[in-house]
């Protein structure tokens, strides 16, 4: 069996780092905000060019703590209006309405399946004041022109980079990472973390994040506990260094289905073949989804849907559940992710093209 994400096999190339890392934070006796939280926190802002890196308990409360840190700072306040992707996560969702912001959902383009810029403006209103942007899938958003649109309206500009570790974009966005097991760059457990240039929500960020406290015992704000993991923190920093060499070969396996995958039933992403897609997901689409899908398993190659049912029809979000975005609604029904990971051989990814080809 192929697997999707044998990840294993790739945390298993760092075991013997791993243990030594163990080994260090057992002898020091310090479990939280120690010095690997420091060290990645120094590293991870280098490597996004970013001046400031807070590091939390995972993706999600990366995302809140930004709204609420801008609350905080007054540049947000209860039942503001915040643009975000109908085509995302759920998690890009929760989090506006965690911070008791009110999400406004915008469709995606059907060549990327990010946030449609030319849908945006007629989302916007008077109470709309910040766009949550979703690298989805590891391909950068049209920046550029949302950028514009944010400088239009003066419009806090958020990055949901939980599946886009290693996209370089220059700008002074605010950014939240999840380092979920299966993302480009994962820890061995939840982690997350925030990267960004501006110094106030930085301040407010780390008290957010314990407790609302900037000095032991004194609270200034009323935060929650949301600390990156010492120990995860050792894993990531055991990490970092492959990432951008892990991604160089996720671009080469996408760059060969891209290229080798011939099969009119099956249409591909759209990629330039620049530097604006680490391919956290290699996503094709087809009319009948489950035929595909079961044809791969019989020819034992595992594949996953991201995902199934669209945020706007969930059932937690039942007053939602009318609402008609179609585009989103068709990407939900026809994608399949194929095998991708930096861990895959050349003989595997052989078989899933040869594979495919023959459907």
């Amino acid at each position: 069996m192929i697997k999707f994400l044998d990840l294993q096999k790739i945390n298993q190339q760092y075991q013997e780092e791993f243990q030594q890392k163990l080994k260090l934070v057992l002898d020091k006796g310090w479990f939280i905000l120690g010095d690997e939280v420091k060290t990645f926190e120094n590293n991870f802002a280098d490597y996004c060019d970013a001046k400031h890196c807070i590091g939390v308990a995972n993706g999600l409360d990366a995302l809140v703590l930004i709204f609420k840190g801008y609350i905080q700072l007054g540049l947000l306040k209860k039942g503001d209006e915040i643009i975000v992707p109908a085509n995302t996560y759920i998690a890009s969702i929760l989090a506006i309405l965690q911070a008791d912001l009110v999400p406004v959902l915008v469709e995606p383009d059907l060549e990327t399946y990010n946030i449609d810029p030319d849908l945006i403006e007629a989302k916007i209103s008077s109470k709309t004041k910040g766009i949550l942007v979703v690298h989805l899938y590891g391909q950068l958003a049209n920046m550029n022109k949302i950028i514009e649109i944010g400088y239009k309206y003066n419009l806090l500009m958020i990055e949901d980079a939980a599946q886009s570790h290693g996209l370089k974009f220059k700008g002074s966005h605010t950014r939240g990472f999840s380092f979920y097991p299966s993302k480009n760059f994962g820890a061995l457990g939840d982690a997350g973390a925030i990267t960004t240039n501006d110094d106030a929500l930085a301040k407010v960020l780390f008290a957010l994040r314990n407790y609302g406290s900037e000095e032991k015992y004194h609270n200034e704000f009323i935060g929650i506990n949301s600390r990156l993991d010492e120990l995860q923190a050792a894993f990531l920093n055991v990490k970092l260094p492959h990432l951008h060499s892990e991604n160089g070969i996720r671009r080469s396996i996408a760059k060969r289905y891209l290229s080798e995958i011939k099969n009119v039933r099956i249409k591909l992403p759209s990629w330039d073949l620049s530097d604006n897609h680490v391919f956290h997901l290699f996503v094709v689409r087809t009319a009948d989804r489950e035929a595909l899908q079961a044809y791969l398993k019989q020819n034992n190659i595992e594949t996953v849907i991201h995902y199934p049912i669209p945020p706007h029809k969930q059932k937690a979000f039942a007053n939602w559940n009318s609402l008609s975005f179609p585009i989103t609604e068709k990407i939900h029904k026809e994608v399949l992710s194929l095998p991708m990971s930096p861990v895959m051989t050349m003989d595997e990814v052989d078989y899933v093209i040869k594979i495919l080809n023959q459907y």
